[in-house]
């Protein structure tokens, strides 16, 4: 007989998630669990699932695996996400730590908005020049936890985020793991818009925490947008992104932004 698992669905600026409570080890073959479950057309559907486990360093370990199986180092959206499921489940207060692969993280939940200190970024390199579908393409690269491409478009709906989002994921230069992949327009109001093309759902996302980051720090790494940078998300959600720079380089990153409970259930594994 398949053994039930409680479940609860939440959502970051319109990246969904499962959230298990795996502290007791009920889910072992996290991989096989995470392809079954988020399948949206016969199972929850999510772009990923969040696994809440025990921690020595922090209050609790966050581990992450995408839709596709595959284990990511870090997920903005997925922090926030599991921070405020953890403190719907009284497991912590408003200020805690969470473990991660890619660091520890801290976090405040005020109400519904969740702020999460990101670890500082890595390895930016701006303005490159990379040969894509026989065209020079210009973009930047960042590290926010996981990797991210970063493109400046003039109009974002006229991008096709699919296709050349799958084209820089996979290129050469990224591997051997790829990379996230990311396209940003300015505004006038010096915010930004973002569109998101997602390594591990392998598809484009309604928002991306790590690649809302990225795509700030690069603005204001090439345009000198001032902390917080406003990013939209294809949601229509903003996120907000605090930082402190110095030459080039940023640290004290922060991602803040609204998560919601949308259902609980039951799912076998």
């Amino acid at each position: 007989m398949a053994k039930e698992i409680s479940f609860t669905k939440m959502v970051g600026a319109g990246n969904d998630f499962i959230v298990i409570d795996n502290r007791t080890g009920v889910v072992a073959a996290r991989s096989r669990a995470a392809k079954k479950w988020c399948d949206r057309k016969n199972s929850i559907g999510a772009d990923g699932v969040l696994f809440l486990e025990k921690s020595r360093q922090a209050n609790f370990q966050m581990r992450i695996v995408n839709s596709d199986g595959s284990e990511a180092e870090m997920c903005g959206n997925g922090i926030r996400c599991i921070a405020k499921f953890a403190q719907d489940q009284k497991l912590v207060g408003k200020k805690f730590k969470i473990q991660t692969i890619a660091g520890i993280i801290d976090v405040e939940i005020k109400g519904a908005i969740v702020k999460a200190r990101m670890v500082d970024p890595k390895d930016m390199k701006l303005n490159l020049n990379i040969l894509l579908n026989d065209q020079s393409a210009a973009m930047s690269f960042v590290n926010t936890g996981v990797p991210h491409a970063v493109c400046v478009v003039k109009s974002l709906k006229a991008v096709d985020v699919d296709g050349l989002g799958r084209a820089i994921r996979t290129h050469d230069y990224f591997k051997p793991r790829g990379t996230n992949a990311n396209f940003i327009q300015f505004n006038l109001d010096r915010s930004i818009d973002i569109r998101t093309y997602e390594r591990g759902v392998e598809g484009e996302t309604l928002s991306c925490g790590t690649g809302s980051t990225a795509g700030a720090l690069i603005a204001a790494a090439t345009k000198d947008l001032p902390s917080p940078v406003l990013v939209r998300t294809k949601s229509g959600e903003t996120l907000k992104i605090y930082f402190s720079k110095e030459g080039q380089n940023f640290h004290d990153v922060y991602l803040e932004g609204p998560v919601q409970k949308s259902f609980e259930g039951r799912a076998t594994q």
